[in-house]
């Protein structure tokens, strides 16, 4: 029987500013292709489009709120 050293990695958030700016890039990304998207779909798909791109919007704000955070901790 192997045993096993159960302890958790260390934090490390060193990265936690590029990492974050990265999913705010993907997700504009995912709303411009959503807009491309839109002039193909039906009524009812674009209200479900607008919807979900006001959700990608308040991550976004979330998450520069967050990276705000972030590069204050890593001064």
């Amino acid at each position: 029987m192997v045993k096993r050293n159960n302890q958790p990695n260390p934090d490390d958030r060193s990265d936690n500013v590029e990492k974050l700016q990265h999913k705010v890039q993907d997700t504009i990304e995912n709303i411009e292709a959503a807009h491309d998207t839109m002039q193909f779909a039906s009524p009812e798909e674009k209200e479900k489009i607008e919807a979900k791109n006001r959700r990608r919007e308040e991550a976004i704000s979330g998450m520069r709120d967050e990276i705000k955070d972030e590069a204050r901790d890593q001064q």
